[in-house]
């Protein structure tokens, strides 16, 4: 069992390096770059995804001090489920306009 948990923060922590870098330099992975819009969103909810990993991880093996179950189990799911939405958002939303909107002239 403790090899799956440490597998779990090991991909927490490399979740955390990618949403890192694509917050600061704008790279998505290479599968995901066709599908991404927004990399921002989609840096944040890598982030949420892998500090959700990375802290159940730790919990498991009693790095951090003891919280109650419940708030491990709510507190992880709220983080990884919000990653979850924030992904989606970064692929489904359109792109933004870069160039201002101008009116017509007209009288």
């Amino acid at each position: 069992m403790a090899w799956v948990v440490g597998a779990n923060a090991l991909l927490g922590v490399l979740a955390i390096v990618l949403g890192t870098v694509t917050l600061r330099t704008g790279w998505v992975l290479p599968t995901a770059r066709r599908h991404v819009t927004r990399p921002r969103l989609h840096g944040v909810g890598v982030l949420l995804i892998g500090a959700s990993l990375l802290l159940q991880s730790l919990l498991h093996f009693e790095v951090l001090p003891g919280v109650s179950w419940e708030a491990r189990f709510y507190g992880g799911n709220a983080l990884l489920l919000g990653g979850m939405l924030l992904l989606v958002l970064g692929c489904v939303l359109p792109l933004r306009r870069t160039e201002p909107h101008t009116r017509p002239s007209g009288p």
